[in-house]
């Protein structure tokens, strides 16, 4: 936060004036400071799902919704997934700027060494039902972590701070691995310190000690592409989370365990799982029309999933990448006889070219994309929000680390607009 306001606002309640200070951003809108708003006035402020409201001051990520605009750290997202890799911008997220490459070396040896999950957890893995759903075992894991990793829990130790960081993206892909292998009855995968952060999950989940595994590098390129345009996302419904609990003090493995529960839901994180699912019920292209039909339909509550975005105004600039992306693993794998995908990309070109989508900015999003190229590699739909936890690790835990170094850090405490019933008495049963 600026140390001084840049100007001043009015607002006057009952003919009484109250003076509340605004900041100006490096980018963005100004912001009005109502911290002393109650306190001086007796109101609170309604803002139902915070839409105008800003939880934190942050420095790792901005979003300009209507110029369709994503930067981390000031660099745009699109010159991130074409020049860099995701442990990279791991390090940018984590520590603010690009890193030298020695720095890097140092970063990439340290996430690779530590990819290994504690031998006993295995054995928490085989406590859930074989049906269980990949995020139900992410979950679960992820907040057991801090039953095997006592010393990396103490969040007012800086160094425990940093190794607990290192250990959740280090093993963050073990774990998506090992729940795949487990929910379709194989045997877990261990991680190679030989391969690279993307092609090691690959490998995780899709070799079998009956033959031997090459991952194709167009593969792990679009995904590695996948992690990076995944990585953060300013402060989503999954971050305030995190933020959330990590402002009564919880332990680090607690607040993502937190963070991947709230992703779990369709309208965050499993928008890409709800995208295919949706082209599932369209079935062939020959139905786009009818299903374009009922979108348009005001009275009908279909709406094409991976269509636009709450956020952006104007295009998903994450789109564009995953979009190319998209293209290089359709033509590689040659699945022009998938039926679904035959469906996405006559449904993508038929949405593009209808004026009423154009109007309405329903431009296909990342999770549109996103979802196409992860049927094409074979994960099946209940892997796709795994695997958007996987990416956003990182994200959590820069602001997990922002938010624990901010001395203005304090508990979070929403207010609200009570309707209820006011004070009455209580009345015996037999008199109800």
């Amino acid at each position: 936060m600026a140390e001084t306001p840049t100007k001043n606002a009015t607002l006057t309640i009952d003919d009484q004036s109250y003076d509340l200070p605004m900041y100006s951003p490096t980018a963005g809108p100004d912001v009005l400071d109502i911290r002393k708003l109650y306190a001086q006035a007796g109101v609170f402020t309604y803002d139902p799902g915070f839409t105008s409201t800003a939880s934190c001051d942050s420095t790792i990520t901005f979003i300009d919704g209507d110029k369709g605009e994503l930067l981390h750290r000031g660099y745009p997202i699109d010159q991130l997934a074409e020049k860099s890799h995701y442990l990279e911008v791991c390090y940018l997220l984590l520590y603010g700027e690009l890193p030298s490459a020695a720095e890097l070396e140092k970063f990439e040896n340290t996430i690779t060494r530590h990819t290994m999950l504690h031998e006993q957890m295995q054995y928490f893995f085989r406590g859930f039902r074989r049906d269980a759903h990949p995020m139900a075992t992410m979950v679960g894991v992820v907040g057991a972590m801090s039953a095997f990793y006592h010393d990396s829990t103490d969040i007012k130790d800086p160094k425990q701070r940093e190794i607990a960081s290192h250990r959740l993206i280090a093993k963050m892909p073990t774990i998506a691995a090992w729940a795949y292998k487990y929910s379709i009855g194989q045997p877990f995968v261990y991680p190679r310190n030989d391969l690279s952060y993307a092609a090691n999950f690959l490998h995780m989940c899709f070799s079998v000690p009956a033959e031997p595994y090459h991952v194709n590098p167009i593969l792990s390129r679009a995904m590695d592409r996948i992690f990076t345009l995944h990585a953060d996302h300013e402060q989503n419904a999954s971050t305030s989370t995190v933020r959330l609990a990590s402002s009564s003090g919880a332990n680090p493995f607690a607040c993502i365990a937190a963070g991947i529960a709230c992703l779990w839901g369709p309208a965050h994180g499993g928008a890409n799982q709800a995208c295919l699912e949706m082209l599932k019920e369209i079935g062939t292209p020959d139905r786009i029309p009818e299903f374009i039909a009922r979108a348009k339909d005001k009275n009908d509550p279909f709406r094409l999933m991976g269509f636009g975005h709450r956020v952006y105004k104007n295009f998903d600039p994450r789109a564009t990448v995953m979009k190319q992306s998209a293209d290089e693993v359709l033509d590689l794998l040659g699945i022009e006889n998938n039926p679904i995908l035959a469906t996405a990309k006559e449904l993508e070109k038929q949405a593009l070219e209808d004026p009423y989508f154009a109007e309405k900015k329903l431009f296909p999003n990342v999770d549109f994309y996103s979802g196409i190229i992860l049927e094409a590699m074979g994960f099946p739909t209940s892997m796709f929000t795994p695997i958007f936890a996987l990416s956003r690790t990182v994200g959590w835990v820069s602001q997990w680390k922002e938010q624990l170094a901010d001395p203005q850090h304090k508990i979070g405490r929403p207010r609200q607009l009570y309707l209820g019933s006011t004070a009455r008495d209580y009345t015996d049963i037999e008199t109800r």
